[in-house]
């Protein structure tokens, strides 16, 4: 047997992996904590930055995390080259109603998994020696998206093998959740929040999560399970009680603060006419 087809596969996984999240949370972190910092600080939902320490340790627990998932796609790259899994290449296989149904089961099923495999990661006799690694980042960066212990890594991407077992997925279908379930968590991570006021009491947008309802997950610990929707958090009563008022302080602040800047430019223009 050629090991060397498995090593190349790896380290291509791997890099992969890595390159996605540099981009998608290097990107965010560049454009909110460095580049325009002083212009979006209004928008932080907790008015501190973290230090260098907290953010080195956010990214090496991060790439941690990626070489377990690179481990678990070879293991399940080597199980659809014997034909165990309902992988499939030809699109001819399934319709593109198929293709796409595909893709929205998976990331609705994730979501699901992902709530109850959080309450199970926060059992007393689990959360001190795995979940809390990832809890150390009580005020996180776009960098603490995959901060997980290794053991939790293994639980988070165990979705995968799952369902690549249980239903037929095209390669693309499941890019298109890596590349939704990155982006999601980098942004449950930002420490920013950008929607709009009203957005946690809409009809339709009030079971979408935001940057806010995870911030203060990482914040008070014991609330806010969700990861993309606020389906099973609103159903099971986890909702921290304060979470839509939480979410108007932060956007409150933001809008007084433009207030003050306009009033600022304002008192300028007067001085200089």
């Amino acid at each position: 047997m050629d090991y060397s087809v498995f090593v190349v596969k790896y380290f291509r996984t791997f890099g992969m992996l890595s390159l996605r999240y540099l981009v998608f949370a290097g990107f965010l972190y560049m454009v909110f904590y460095v580049w325009k910092r002083r212009d979006f600080v209004k928008y932080k939902i907790q008015q501190k930055f973290p230090d260098n320490p907290h953010i080195l340790r956010e990214i090496k627990y991060s790439f941690l995390s990626l070489s377990v998932f690179s481990f678990v796609s070879l293991v399940l790259f080597t199980f659809r080259r014997m034909g165990y899994t309902k992988v499939y290449t030809d699109f001819n296989d399934h319709s593109v109603a198929y293709f796409i149904f595909s893709v929205v089961a998976f990331i609705l099923i994730h979501d699901t998994y992902f709530y109850f495999a959080h309450r199970f990661m926060h059992w007393r006799k689990i959360y001190p020696y795995v979940h809390r690694i990832h809890h150390m980042s009580t005020n996180p960066t776009p960098w603490a998206a995959f901060a997980f212990h290794p053991l939790e890594a293994l639980m988070e991407v165990a979705i995968v093998p799952i369902l690549v077992f249980l239903m037929p997925l095209h390669p693309y279908a499941i890019l298109l959740w890596v590349l939704y379930q990155t982006g999601m968590n980098v942004l449950g991570h930002l420490g920013f929040e950008l929607f709009k006021s009203g957005f946690t009491t809409g009809t339709i947008s009030k079971w979408h999560n935001t940057s806010t309802h995870h911030n203060m997950h990482h914040k008070l610990v014991n609330c806010n399970y969700g990861l993309y929707f606020n389906f099973w958090d609103r159903v099971l009563g986890t909702n921290h009680k304060d979470y839509e008022r939480e979410f108007e302080q932060v956007k409150h602040r933001a809008k007084q603060a433009e207030k003050e800047l306009e009033t600022i430019g304002q008192t300028t223009e007067l001085a200089n006419g």
